[in-house]
C-alpha cells in the first residue's frame, strides 16, 4: 500500500508566496512503536512538519539551485527537499526511517516534482557511496545530547570543500554543542538571527547555523 497505509492528510504551506502540499499521517502519536523506542529511542518525529523545516524552506526558496546538488539530512517528510527541488537543486533526501522517505516520494509526486532521490542514512554509518554535495541541510535534528557531534561529523563527510551547510534549529539548549563540534571537525560556523516562519505570530523562533570549510 505504500504511504497510503497512513491515510495521509494534506497540509498546505505557503513558501515564497507559493503553496506546497505536504501529506502527513493524521496522528503522530499513534505511530509510536514501544519496542522500536526501547531498542533505539525511535520516536516518529518525521510524521509532522516543524517550524524549523518551514524557515529552512523559506531560505532555500530564495536560492538558485540550478547545476548544484543538495542533501537533506533527517529529512522527515521533506519540505526543505521539496522546495530545494523547486529551486532547481538536484536533491537527495535522507532519513533514518524508511517510512519518512516513503512520505518524501509521495509528496514529491503530489507536488509534481521529479528527480528527488531518497536514501536511508544512519549518521553512525555513512554509506561510502553517498558522495559530496554543494549544499547540505537539516531542520530540527539537534534534540538529543549526542546529535551535535554526530551531525557535525556527518556534514564534514558529505559537504563539498567549497560547499555550505544550513542547519535550522528552534534554539534548543542541546544545540549549543553544535558550533564547537563543527569547529572541532575543521569547519567554521555562524548563526543567523532567530525568527519565526513568515506570517507566524506564535511558536518557536528558529535560527540557522551556516557551516562551511575555511578558505
Amino acid at each position: 500500500m505504500g504511504f497510503e497505509r497512513f491515510e495521509p492528510v494534506e497540509r498546505r504551506i505557503e513558501i515564497a508566496s507559493r503553496p506546497v502540499s505536504v501529506w502527513r499521517p493524521p496522528d503522530m502519536e499513534s505511530l509510536i512503536d514501544l519496542s522500536s523506542f526501547e531498542d533505539d529511542e525511535r520516536i516518529p518525529y518525521w510524521a509532522d512538519v516543524w517550524e524549523s523545516a518551514i524557515v529552512l524552506a523559506e531560505d532555500l526558496a530564495t536560492m538558485d539551485g540550478r547545476g548544484k546538488t543538495l542533501l537533506e539530512l533527517g529529512c522527515g517528510l521533506g519540505l526543505p527537499a521539496l522546495v530545494a527541488a523547486r529551486s532547481g537543486f538536484s536533491v537527495t533526501a535522507s532519513d533514518y526511517e524508511e517510512a519518512a522517505l516513503e512520505g518524501v516520494r509521495y509528496n514529491a509526486e503530489h507536488n509534481a516534482l521529479s528527480g528527488i532521490r531518497t536514501r536511508v542514512v544512519d549518521w553512525r554509518n555513512i554509506p561510502d557511496d553517498l558522495g559530496l554535495f554543494d549544499v547540505v541541510v537539516a531542520a530540527d535534528v539537534l534534540y538529543e545530547s549526542h546529535h551535535p557531534e554526530a551531525l557535525a561529523a556527518t556534514i564534514a563527510r558529505t559537504l563539498a570543500p567549497s560547499g555550505m551547510a544550513l542547519v535550522a534549529d528552534p534554539c534548543r539548549l542541546k544545540a549549543a554543542g553544535f558550533g564547537p563540534a563543527c569547529r572541532a571537525a575543521g569547519m567554521a560556523v555562524t548563526r543567523t538571527r532567530a525568527r519565526r516562519p513568515h506570517g507566524a505570530t506564535d511558536g518557536p523562533h528558529v535560527e540557522i547555523h551556516k557551516v562551511g570549510f575555511p578558505g
